[in-house]
Formats: structure tokens, sequence, C-alpha cells
């Protein structure tokens, strides 16, 4: 397995947001995490990613521990991340933002402000061809909209060089035009580049579309974790987050 992840907990000022959650990711799958607001997706990927640290439990990363390991080491290892809400320098144009990113993998950010402007460049462009963005590098971030903004965020994670990649509700506010060219980004990402994907969606039809493998997660810990029609088909998982009704036959 690329990615373990064993009995992880984490409370806040007593409220147990993840509760022993484990999940398992194969290199070259696209693994989806599902489950009601408050579930703990975020924190979750919080924890894998280093942005929090478990109270317990384990982070296991290509056979190496890295519970614990703060948010920049965690990247250096080959995880890198989107949000849920975009974070990105606004005022900065689409091929600053990206180029930020690379030189940062390269260890060159002090490098950034110097007279030279041709640092990664070669680097940054392939990039922003690969994701769509190629003809908005000179745009200002502010000025893109939502799902352009969201498809930069991920071309950002990219420029960290990561073997698995997750995502944190990728089309959320995007419209079903910018939605579906997302989802066969994300489908490219794994097909072309070879990346590992592991992402949480509210949209079912998008996460039976392109999942490899469902976890689904209620108040904190994993109900199951297995193929798309094994997940489906499950009593709990239809009683806690599918609606109580049977819809095997969708």
């Amino acid at each position: 397995m690329m990615l373990e992840v064993r009995g992880i907990q984490k409370s806040f000022a007593g409220f147990q947001a993840v509760n022993g959650a484990n999940l398992d990711v194969a290199e070259g799958e696209i693994v989806a995490v599902i489950g009601p607001n408050g579930a703990g997706k975020t924190t979750l990927f919080n924890l894998i990613t280093g942005i929090l640290t478990p109270d317990g439990g384990q982070v296991i990363f290509k056979g190496e521990d890295i519970t614990g390991l703060p948010a920049h080491r965690t990247c250096k290892k080959g995880i890198t991340r989107s949000f849920q809400v975009v974070n990105i320098f606004s005022r900065l144009t689409v091929f600053e933002n990206v180029r930020i990113a690379v030189l940062s993998q390269q260890g060159r950010t002090f490098n950034l402000f110097t007279p030279s402007k041709r640092l990664a460049t070669k680097e940054t462009a392939e990039i922003l061809e690969s994701v769509g963005l190629i003809r908005k590098k000179d745009s200002v971030c502010g000025a893109l909209s939502h799902g352009e903004q969201k498809v930069l965020e991920i071309a950002i994670a990219l420029g960290g060089k990561p073997e698995l990649l997750i995502l944190d509700e990728p089309t959320a506010g995007m419209s079903p035009e910018e939605t579906a060219r997302c989802i066969d980004l994300i489908k490219q990402l794994r097909t072309n580049m070879g990346l590992t994907i592991l992402f949480c969606e509210h949209d079912m039809e998008i996460v039976f579309g392109i999942a490899n493998r469902i976890m689904v997660m209620v108040r904190g810990v994993t109900i199951i974790q297995g193929a798309c029609d094994e997940v489906r088909c499950n009593q709990a998982v239809q009683d806690a987050y599918l609606g109580g009704s049977d819809v095997c036959s969708v």
C-alpha cells in the first residue's frame, strides 16, 4: 500500500472529530472518502498531511511512519493537497502561483524575487498545460472563475511533484461544465501522470463514477472501505449516508 492510516484519532476540546479511522490507498488508485457533514473527512486529510498532529494512531506512507510529520516535510515526502476553500495568492498571476510551489519543491524559494524571471519557467508551464490553464498564465488569480481557481489549486499541488494527491471537495461550487472538466482532469492525472489520488466529495455521481474504492466515515469512524458496489449495497452505509434506501440497482 502507498498509504496506510491505522486507528487515527483527533479530538478538539473534548469533541472526538476522528475516532480510530482506518484507510488504505494502493499505488495508482483513485480512492474516495465520503460521509455526512461533520464526519471528520477534512480532519482526516489534515492528519495525513501534517496540518494537524494526531492524538493516536499511525500514518504510514510507502512503508515509512510519517505520523505527526509537519506539513512541509510531508509535502517533501510526496503528498500534496488542495483545500475545500480555495487557498491561492489572489493578487499574483496564475503562473506566479504555480511557480512558487515549484520553487518551494526545489528548495529555491529565496530566489523567487531575484532579477531572473526564468526560474522554473519550463516546469511551471508544463503543469499549467497539463491542467488546461496555460492560456490563463498571465491572468491575475482574483479575476479567475471559481472553477478555474479550484483547478489552479490542483496545479499548485502538482508543483510539489506529488506521488499522492489529496483533493478536498475538488468540484465544490463548480458549474456542471466546470465539474465535467474537473472530473476529466482527475482521470487524466491518474492515467497520464501516474498519480495516486485520494479525494472527498459530496456528489455521489462523481464518487461512484471515478473512484476505484470508497471509504465511508460517520462520526469520525470508518464504517467500511471497499469497491464501489460493495459500499453502495452496504446496509450501514445506506442507513447512515445514502438515505436508507436500496440503491444497489442504481
